[in-house]
């Protein structure tokens, strides 16, 4: 029997042969496919510019690059799993979350340890927002106000305490999203809690990415007050992050180290070409709040410059890198104002977890 190889080595004018080389190609094409690592990614949330490096990365192929099936996942309520249970449960590769979520499961979970393996974006753009029409100007006006509240284990406890630190009492009335917004159609439809819960007069405040429902809030000419985190004494740390469990970075490092090179590629094309990227965006995830191409624009040069570490580091132009001090800050804040608990709710002490094992720089391109 001849092998792929010499079958394709047969060129012949005749019909027989063309069907020979045709049969062979796709058996070629088809042993690649089957060779790829099968590979998914769950969202945090509606596809945004957040997650531009990684669509940027299908659409170059990247992932292919390097051997790999990319498939995205959206979050949606039919599962009734967070995109970090996925992970646990083995139903996704990678989450993208919070750098809060790999403290919940090293502080609840005995058999399950998610590592944050890269940081999305450098810096933070995360802040609490209210539309400038309610008068509520500051975090300490947000006493006896809603709070529209994603149900993040931590969530509720950051935006008191930051209420607090600006001279107010903490006592927020806080209600959720439904199934952290994930079940909410016109929520899912905008991508953007401020386009739906505030706009409609169902809450006063909620958490968002500046870069991108303020900036999508603007264009529809509605102002909004934002109060970012750390100018209320609040240490963020990464976030959005891409977390992996600890049972895959030992099983499969190399797959690992694949997925990584091919979003820092990813990135590193969006950062030097938003114009292109949130063409990408709008054209890989098809998502119905992507559909104004200049709202995608603005919002990718306002996210710009947080995709790559700036001039003012050593790792200067690279993607991913997260800094031991930034975790440690940010670890510390939470164990110190109480807001780390147990499932009962009782306060856990610092020594519960080490923050060494929450992340890890290891398998990003060096």
């Amino acid at each position: 029997m001849l092998s792929i190889v010499s079958q394709l080595s047969l060129v012949s004018r005749s019909s027989s042969s063309r069907r020979l080389i045709a049969n062979a190609t796709r058996a070629l094409s088809n042993s690649s496919n089957s060779d790829r690592s099968k590979v998914s990614i769950c969202l945090d949330w509606t596809p945004n510019t957040n997650h531009s490096g990684i669509y940027a990365a299908i659409h170059e192929n990247y992932f292919k690059d390097e051997g790999i099936e990319m498939q995205i996942i959206e979050p949606s309520a039919k599962e009734e799993l967070t995109p970090g249970r996925k992970v646990a449960r083995g139903t996704a590769t990678f989450a993208i979350s919070s750098s809060e979520s790999a403290v919940s499961f090293a502080t609840t979970e005995k058999n399950v340890r998610l590592v944050a393996v890269a940081a999305l974006l450098q810096g933070s753009t995360s802040s609490i927002c209210t539309l400038s029409s309610s008068g509520i100007d500051r975090p300490a006006k947000l006493d006896g106000k809603r709070y529209a509240s994603y149900d993040g284990r931590f969530e509720d406890a950051i935006v008191k305490q930051m209420v607090i630190n600006d001279g107010g009492s903490g006592s927020v009335k806080f209600h959720s999203l439904d199934f952290h917004g994930y079940a909410d159609p016109e929520t899912m439809e905008e991508g953007s809690v401020v386009a739906s819960y505030l706009a409609n007069k169902e809450s006063d405040s909620t958490w968002i990415f500046t870069h991108w429902e303020a900036v999508k809030a603007s264009r529809r000419g509605t102002q909004l007050n934002v109060f970012t985190l750390e100018d209320y004494g609040i240490p963020y740390g990464y976030s959005p992050v891409l977390l992996a469990n600890s049972e895959t970075l030992e099983k499969n490092p190399d797959m690992i180290r694949g997925v990584l090179r091919a979003l820092d590629k990813g990135y590193t094309f969006c950062a030097e070409n938003p114009f292109r990227a949130a063409e990408i965006l709008q054209l890989e995830a098809k998502h119905p709040s992507l559909k104004d191409l200049e709202f995608l624009e603005e919002s990718q040069m306002k996210i710009g410059n947080h995709y790559l570490l700036g001039d003012d580091d050593e790792d200067e132009g690279q993607w991913g890198r997260m800094d031991l001090s930034r975790w440690e800050a940010w670890v510390n804040f939470l164990f110190e104002h109480g807001i780390v608990t147990d499932r009962k709710g009782q306060t856990l002490s610092r020594n519960t977890i080490d923050v060494k094992t929450l992340f890890t720089n290891e398998f990003l391109p060096k």
